[in-house]
């Protein structure tokens, strides 16, 4: 009998697939992925591949960025009740609340958030490059849409006022 990492990895390759694993799976899922990171690592390696099919072993923003990075691609969500608290701790309908009270404020958000949020978004950034991509935008008036790109940027002075009205100082 054929171990079940074998058949995954034969069918994967039949299939013309790549396995994207984020890091927070566990060894058995890792060990059959082609590439193991973190969501927005992965999304890019799929751009990467020539593989017409992308299985996401993750949540659904991750899948949801490796479509929007690979439009052209099947991308695959083997768990469809995988989900992210923190993705989902925003809604459309509370970004349209900040965005009518604060109009003409640029809505930055943090990459790990849905399709929907991207879209309702200016800019979206990572962890890493929420200081520069806050200090590239020529506006004083910003609105965070996931407060966690703005616990992460802390030392600008820019961010902190701009988060003043929506997060807990």
């Amino acid at each position: 009998m054929v171990p079940i990492a074998e058949q995954i990895k034969t069918l994967a390759a039949e299939k013309h697939a790549v396995i994207l694993a984020h890091n927070y799976q566990v060894p058995e899922v890792q060990d059959v992925a082609d590439f193991v990171g973190d969501s927005l690592g992965l999304a890019l390696e799929a751009q990467r591949t020539d593989a017409q099919r992308i299985i996401f072993c993750g949540v659904h923003f991750m899948a949801e960025s490796a479509k929007i990075l690979n439009p052209e691609k099947t991308v695959l969500l083997p768990n469809l009740s995988a989900g992210c608290a923190l993705a989902d701790s925003i809604t459309p309908e509370s970004l349209e609340e900040w965005m009518d009270r604060y109009p003409g404020y640029a809505v930055v958000t943090y990459v790990n958030s849905s399709a929907e949020i991207k879209a309702m978004s200016d800019i979206c950034c990572t962890s890493a490059n929420a200081v520069s991509v806050i200090r590239s935008l020529d506006t004083d008036s910003l609105s965070y849409a996931r407060c966690a790109a703005w616990c992460q940027c802390q030392e600008s002075e820019r961010a902190r006022a701009g988060c003043r009205d929506h997060c807990a100082s």
